[in-house]
């Protein structure tokens, strides 16, 4: 059988994927196999929404109500909307690159690196590979301290309910350091799931859970506002005063850019989601720009509704994560059932976004080191394919987000500078540059002006939010001790 190449970031510049086989006797290649040699694929729009869905109605949901408090009624809500058209807009230019040339015939490009590397020079694929992989990383961060937060939440608001009942006083404090530990256990034995494509039941179950969650803090919301007897807010968002600097001001509203930024983030992993879809007809770039719709249209309306009700019912006072920053404490079991709705969600959300960083690592030692027994060796069981390399490379890298998670657990924070960085260079410049090379659109045309204008437009607002983001950090950690929890 042909071998088809594909290269994956760093090391060497061309590497074999693993070879696909059919035993002889049991049917035809063509019945088992796509055209490019491996297993069929068997995705569709649902599934692809899923596996969107499952990375964009994150943890970063729980922070829109905190974003729209600093920009207000009027900035806010016209910020996620015109975030929502630019996300899918670049997503869809994206799609159209997963075959270079004919849509449906023409060379498949599995990975978001595999994409860069077909269309532009060596330097810039050099530099997306660093952006996405240490996105990548930073993801997997966020979402550990999003998910221990929740974790201790259940704690806490337990605590404060026996606590009142009893008509005791006192602070339920806890730390969040031993969730982090139980989220990297668990994360562990999920990452020695193979390969993206077997993980399509964990993203519809977290995708049911972030719709469960979302909902809860939607309703909550509803509830405050109507026992305020009304909307809280205002049209400029939080006030300068005694608390609040003009300074303060300013870097919590470009931070706020970053929030819904992160909040929308998916590119990074559309290409590998897209090599999921089955063979065309229709062509996958047509049931990717459909599932994008469907997603993003979900996502905002989700979005829309859980920040503009989680400002009306606190105003200025709204938490930075809005159902563990508690604004809210009954009843209790409800946010008991949407913080772990939260976990659940992003123990899957996890994986989504980590499977391509694994793919990569593993794919490079392969051809680096393509006789080692270390390495190629593995023991099927279930929907684990355990390797002493995969059990190795992977728990050390779940241990490495863990630990830096526990030294580091500003979630805002680290939500908003997340955002800010990836924002520009991977959900815009580098879609806007492909698709201008795949379409050849000629230089100087109305449609490439349009298209740079776009990708300045969204690098100011990408620096703009790191700058906020990164000034808020640097506030944290002056009255921050490691490990402190």
């Amino acid at each position: 059988m042909e071998k088809k190449q594909a290269s994956y970031g760093k090391g060497p510049a061309r590497m074999a994927p693993m070879e696909v086989s059919v035993e002889a006797g049991n049917g035809r290649e063509s019945d088992w196999l796509d055209d490019d040699g491996r297993p069929r694929r068997s995705g569709t729009v649902w599934t692809a929404s899923a596996h969107i869905i499952t990375a964009v109605i994150g943890s970063g949901v729980l922070s829109l109500a905190w974003a729209i408090a600093q920009l207000g009624w009027a900035a806010g809500p016209a910020i996620m909307l015109l975030f929502a058209f630019v996300i899918y807009y670049t997503s869809t230019l994206l799609a159209q690159c997963y075959r270079s040339g004919d849509p449906e015939n023409g060379k498949r490009n599995y990975t978001y690196m595999d994409a860069v590397r077909a269309s532009l020079p060596g330097t810039k694929v050099k530099l997306c590979g660093v952006i996405q992989y240490a996105n990548l990383v930073g993801v997997a961060i966020g979402y550990t301290i999003a998910a221990s937060i929740s974790m201790r939440a259940i704690r806490r608001a337990d605590c404060f309910h026996y606590r009142h009942a009893k008509g005791q006083e006192g602070a339920c404090r806890s730390s969040s350091n031993p969730y982090m530990i139980v989220f990297g256990v668990v994360q562990v034995l999920f990452s020695q799931i193979p390969d993206f494509d077997q993980i399509w039941w964990l993203s519809i179950v977290a995708a049911v859970m972030s719709f469960t969650y979302s909902t809860i803090g939607l309703a909550l919301g509803i509830v405050q506002t109507v026992a305020n007897g009304g909307i809280k807010g205002s049209l400029t968002g939080l006030s300068v005063g005694p608390d609040v600097t003009s300074m303060q001001k300013v870097w919590r509203s470009l931070q706020a850019f970053g929030n819904i930024a992160f909040a929308y983030s998916y590119s990074i992993i559309l290409i590998e989601i897209q090599d999921t879809v089955k063979a065309p007809p229709p062509s996958e770039a047509k049931v990717m720009k459909k599932a994008t719709g469907i997603s993003v249209v979900t996502t905002t309306v989700f979005y829309m509704l859980c920040g503009c009700m989680g400002y009306a019912a606190f105003g200025d006072e709204a938490p930075d994560n809005l159902l563990t920053g508690f604004g809210f404490y009954e009843p209790f079991w409800l946010l008991d059932v949407a913080n772990a709705a939260i976990v659940v969600h992003l123990v899957g959300a996890y994986q989504v976004f980590c499977q391509p960083l694994f793919a990569f690592v593993e794919k490079w030692a392969a051809a680096r080191w393509p006789d080692s027994a270390f390495i190629a060796k593995e023991l099927r069981v279930g929907p684990f394919s355990l390797s002493l390399f995969r059990l190795t490379w992977r728990t050390a890298f779940v241990c490495l987000t863990t630990v830096v998670s526990m030294l580091l657990p500003f979630f805002g924070d680290v939500v908003g500078l997340l955002g800010a960085l990836a924002f520009w260079p991977l959900t815009v410049y580098f879609p806007v540059e492909m698709y201008i090379v795949q379409r050849r659109v000629p230089r100087g045309s109305t449609r490439w002006v349009c298209l740079q204008m776009l990708s300045a437009a969204c690098l100011v607002v990408s620096v703009a939010a790191a700058a906020g983001s990164i000034a808020d950090v640097i506030g944290e950690l002056k009255e921050y001790r490691p490990f402190s929890g």
